[in-house]
């Protein structure tokens, strides 16, 4: 999402950043990183476009308990202060786990899932929780707090292979790396509920993953009696692709529009949202991008093209097909709001535009205010 914060090192994630830097320049890099990607401007900018939910990912060592990494609880406090006083509200999400719960990135340590493996780490996680809900729990921009993001199980194991797509550097570290199973995750989700609604009001919404296995959890919410929860699934078109939907506009559509079905038959059990998801696909990057891996520029040199008009209405297309599968649930969050990569200059980067919304309602690619649901 900003590639200026790797340059001039081989990390490519959170844990290797900190390792790979001396102290001084990775304490200079994350200050810079902190003051400038995420302003006040922003919230302004996402509530005038017509947005009312922001969805804010943290590391699990957001209080600055887990050397070498550094906290961020204060930009946490100014986020909050700025989403109630332009009239937003902020979903918690609990982004990261130490040793990783899906070997991806964005996980925070690139091939490498061992989080539940780990009682003493997944505690960690459940005593996070229990501070930021105490710490936010009577602000009044706080909407809910999700428990983990993306844990990765089994089925999405074999499809992604992320030690495949995200190679571990340290072989040792990755060791014993496996998919988290659903049983331990239903386990960890009643934990984390039961410890945050006592802390939570009960109108604050306490969100759990899918697992990204949608159609899992019918008979866990029937069996318990949670009060305001809410199942959070992430869908990619990418995603699609990888499992062998054709790269066209109407193949996308059509996945869509199934994906609304599934979405509404498991909206009876529990209420559904739509917790990540964006317009990038292959088909207007104008080359197979394999599920979202950036590719060579190389590769580009056969790139297909579209004209400024038919991408856009490509796009908005794109858009109103989501939106429509998307809303036989509760709504749906946009990733991301923000990428700091030149689309134009950078042949590699050509095509990823649309995963910056601010550039998509630019290039009006999409239309928020005819969508009135989070």
């Amino acid at each position: 999402m900003s590639p200026k914060l790797f340059e001039d090192v081989a990390a490519e994630d959170e844990y290797y950043l900190a390792h790979d830097l001396s102290e001084s320049e990775y304490k200079a890099r994350i200050k810079v990183h902190r003051s400038e990607f995420i302003t006040e401007t922003d919230f302004l900018r996402i509530s005038s476009a017509g947005f009312n939910l922001i969805r804010i990912p943290v590391p699990y060592f957001i209080f600055g308990d887990r050397l070498p990494f550094i906290g961020c609880i204060e930009e946490l406090d100014r986020a909050f202060n700025w989403a109630e006083a332009y009239g937003v509200r902020i979903l918690l999400d609990l982004h990261t786990a130490p040793f990783s719960q899906n070997a991806f990135d964005n996980g925070g340590l690139s091939g490498v899932c061992r989080w539940a493996q780990m009682p003493k780490e997944v505690e960690f996680e459940l005593t996070v929780l229990t501070r930021l809900a105490e710490r936010y729990k009577n602000h009044a921009a706080l909407w809910g707090i999700e428990v983990i993001n993306g844990p990765i199980t089994e089925r999405i194991w074999k499809t992604m292979n992320p030690q495949k797509r995200y190679i571990p550097r340290d072989l040792k570290l990755a060791a014993d790396s496996a998919p988290i199973s659903l049983e331990f995750l239903k386990e960890f989700y009643k934990e984390a509920y039961f410890r945050l609604r006592n802390i939570l009001p009960e109108e604050t919404v306490i969100s759990f993953h899918d697992g990204f296995e949608l159609h899992s959890w019918k008979e866990f919410f029937k069996e318990n009696d949670f009060k305001n929860v809410m199942l959070d699934t992430h869908q990619y078109v990418m995603i699609a692709e990888l499992k062998g939907t054709p790269q066209s506009l109407e193949a996308y559509k059509v996945y869509l529009d199934d994906l609304g079905k599934q979405i509404a038959e498991v909206q009876k059990y529990v209420p559904v949202f739509v917790g990540e998801w964006s317009l990038f696909n292959s088909y207007t990057a104008g080359v197979d991008t394999k599920g979202g891996i950036n590719p060579t520029q190389e590769e580009f040199l056969d790139k297909k093209t579209m004209s400024k008009n038919e991408l856009a209405m490509t796009y908005l297309e794109l858009w109103n097909a989501s939106v429509k599968a998307w809303n036989q649930g509760e709504g749906h969050i946009y990733w991301t709001y923000k990428l700091n990569i030149d689309t134009v200059n950078e042949p590699a980067w050509y095509g990823w535009d649309s995963w910056d919304m601010s550039r998509c309602l630019i290039n009006q690619w999409a239309d928020p205010m005819n969508d009135i649901k989070y």
